[in-house]
């Protein structure tokens, strides 16, 4: 009984003091809340500055409310807790559109679904919200400075695409699916882009117009790398393919 008594009367123990120190934290001025927060913040102990941010965002009426909200924001972010960044910036979006730095937090947004975004092998829902955030950083701030390093972006994310259209269609032709290869290998050929994935993807569409003896088609992508990569060794690889085929058929015609 008297341990019951005694395990009771701890318990109420820790409640006073865990509510005597709430108490003492909500009741702590704003400024020096901002001010203890902001020491944490530029030491990066960005999980100390998180709850300090959190009190000023929620006080309102406070004169540091908005630069809370940005800065708390901005820690989850250097703390690598990206989707809990993207919710803080677009909340900062929402409720204070008039804010100073705003475009920075449309900005921030892109940058951090960029850095959520998986390889080519996954899904990349991420690298499509990266590049729409940051197309509406261009549109909405064509003067700011950071423009032509959201194109930059932009371009990254849209490589990242091209890789995962490339895997795909080679992993169709790799199960023998050549018209399904074909859909996604050409539609890479016709960017133009003369680099690797291009280079990759002719000699793969190669390769199946091999397989089903279309000796016209073949012969446009030998010359197609003869053109845009002569120094490649795809090129002999598809110059031999296309000498073979050429028997092949000729032996068929006799």
């Amino acid at each position: 009984m008297k341990m019951k008594a005694l395990l009771i009367a701890l318990i109420a123990l820790f409640v006073l003091i865990g509510c005597s120190a709430n108490k003492g934290l909500n009741t702590t001025p704003a400024s020096e809340k901002w001010d203890k927060a902001e020491t944490f913040y530029q030491k990066k102990k960005y999980e100390k500055a998180i709850p300090l941010y959190e009190q000023l965002v929620l006080e309102r009426n406070s004169v540091y409310t908005a630069d809370a909200q940005f800065k708390l924001a901005e820690s989850y972010f250097y703390s690598k807790k990206y989707v809990e960044a993207v919710t803080e910036y677009q909340l900062l979006l929402s409720l204070f559109p008039d804010y100073k730095d705003i475009s920075s937090a449309q900005f921030m947004i892109g940058v951090a679904y960029y850095k959520q975004g998986l390889n080519p092998h996954y899904t990349q829902d991420e690298t499509n919200k990266s590049i729409d955030a940051f197309q509406v950083f261009i549109d909405k701030y064509p003067w700011d400075k950071r423009r032509s390093d959201a194109y930059d972006y932009i371009q990254k994310c849209q490589r990242k695409l091209l890789e995962k259209k490339y895997l795909a269609g080679y992993i169709y032709y790799k199960i023998d699916d050549y018209s399904s290869a074909l859909l996604y290998l050409d539609e890479i050929i016709a960017l133009n882009n003369k680099d690797e994935l291009e280079l990759k993807s002719l000699y793969y569409s190669g390769l199946i117009h091999y397989e089903r003896n279309e000796s016209d088609k073949l012969y446009e992508i030998q010359e197609r790398l003869r053109q845009d990569f002569p120094e490649s060794k795809e090129l002999q690889k598809i110059i031999r393919k296309t000498v073979k085929l050429s028997k092949k058929v000729s032996k068929k015609g006799e």
